[in-house]
């Protein structure tokens, strides 16, 4: 083959991959990122402003912030527009399920368009009036075996520290706990975990979470990590919060500071859509990447949020850009009155299908499906592996090419060759 037929080939190849992502890069122009829309949402933000009496001081405070929590169906339509039958359903509902906004999530929400995805994640709907499905899918009360914490694996367990968030979303699979009062866990339970924690050598990873772990003050949190990071045992602690996406505020510079005493810290968040990828999201994210925390994004699959391969796309792309690594997205699970959520399994593998290969692999995410029963996370992935032979494997590629693989063992050395043996 001569150099210009190899032109030729790389030249057709190129337009060939390019022609594969032109349908992304024209529906992307429309799909609606924080940055993007931020006059409005400034917008929005002013008019909350004026509506609860506060100054820029007070919006830039995370404690002032939670003390202003839209809880009341009359501020909130102050905020956005409801109909007459939205506003009563949101009183109606509020019997049953909780809700609370903050102000800086309020100001995500466009003022007039329904489908706006914010305004879905975060305000009551007619749809929760469903029975179907159930209040604990995750079997969390029979994998507790102290008050405070959950397990279902080996090496690491989570401890469940606050029942409150900044914001509590319409999805939650801890719905069933959020209840009328906000509650921080005891220190006596909180003591029960840690010494469980000591007497079980194996536990290697601690997953603090809630409710959001960061709601709690700074004091408490150094707490733990010193408790924590004091067990011999234990080489990691992991923060579950959403206050990134619905309180940036309360990533502040002394909250920053403490994680860094403590490392490896490593902190999971929870963006759903590239709306919540905002200039105060990336500023609370650049804090803590300066701090060496390292950042992970567990989104949910969830029906007319994020169930399009664009959407998805956009999402992972804009975390990346702020140095959050997509590392989970969860197929929603079966939750008393949010099966409205709830998308089909073939949907989160044409999710996947459509982001491996056509972008950076840094921008995929595993998919998950939570098996029932707390039996724990299910990777769930296309099939790439279609078949096998004695020396060859067949695979399938990104873009459906069939190629056969060899497969054989190599020589090795014989001061290697009990490597990974199975022989005692």
């Amino acid at each position: 083959m001569n150099k210009r037929n190899a032109r030729e080939i790389s030249l057709e190849r190129a337009q060939e991959l390019k022609s594969r992502i032109s349908d992304y890069l024209q529906v992307q122009k429309d799909i609606e990122t924080g940055f993007k829309v931020r006059d409005r949402i400034e917008a929005q933000k002013q008019k909350i402003l004026n509506l609860l009496g506060g100054t820029q001081d007070d919006w830039n405070d995370w404690k002032w912030q939670m003390s202003k929590r839209i809880t009341d169906v009359e501020t909130l339509a102050k905020i956005i527009e409801l109909s007459e039958d939205e506003y009563d359903i949101i009183l109606d509902i509020q019997k049953r399920y909780r809700w609370a906004i903050s102000p800086y999530y309020a100001s995500l929400m466009h003022p007039h368009d329904r489908s706006c995805p914010v305004r879905w994640l975060a305000v009551p709907s007619a749809f929760e009036y469903s029975e179907e499905g159930e209040l604990d899918p995750m079997a969390e009360t029979e994998t507790s075996p102290v008050p405070a914490i959950t397990r279902r694996y080996p090496d690491r367990l989570i401890v469940k520290v606050t029942n409150q968030c900044a914001m509590y979303c319409r999805h939650c699979q801890r719905r069933r706990q959020i209840g009328e009062i906000d509650r921080h866990t005891t220190e006596e339970r909180l003591q029960e975990a840690i010494k469980y924690i000591k007497e079980n050598p194996e536990i290697r990873d601690v997953l603090i979470t809630g409710g959001d772990a960061f709601m709690l003050e700074d004091e408490l949190i150094e707490w733990l990590l010193e408790k924590l990071t004091a067990i011999d045992h234990v080489e990691m602690v992991r923060f579950g919060s959403r206050t990134l996406v619905t309180l940036p505020q309360r990533i502040t510079p002394n909250l920053c500071e403490i994680l860094s005493k403590y490392h490896p810290v490593y902190v999971n968040t929870h963006f759903n859509h590239p709306l919540e990828v905002t200039p105060e999201a990336a500023e609370a994210c650049d804090r803590l990447s300066r701090a060496g925390v390292p950042l992970g994004n567990q989104a949910v699959l969830l029906n007319g949020i994020n169930s399009c391969v664009h959407v998805m796309k956009k999402l992972n792309h804009e975390l990346l850009k702020i140095r959050v690594r997509p590392y989970y997205v969860f197929h929603a699970k079966v939750i008393k009155g949010t099966l409205h959520f709830h998308p089909r399994v073939e949907t989160g593998l044409e999710i996947m299908e459509g982001l491996r290969g056509y972008t950076s692999g840094m921008a995929i995410p595993t998919y998950i499906i939570n098996a029932p029963g707390g039996l724990g996370k299910t990777p769930i992935l296309p099939q790439y592996l279609i078949g096998w032979g004695e020396d060859y494997v067949m695979i399938r590629t990104w873009e459906g090419k069939v190629v056969k693989y060899p497969n054989f063992l190599g020589e090795l050395p014989a001061h290697l060759e009990a490597f990974c043996s199975d022989d005692d």
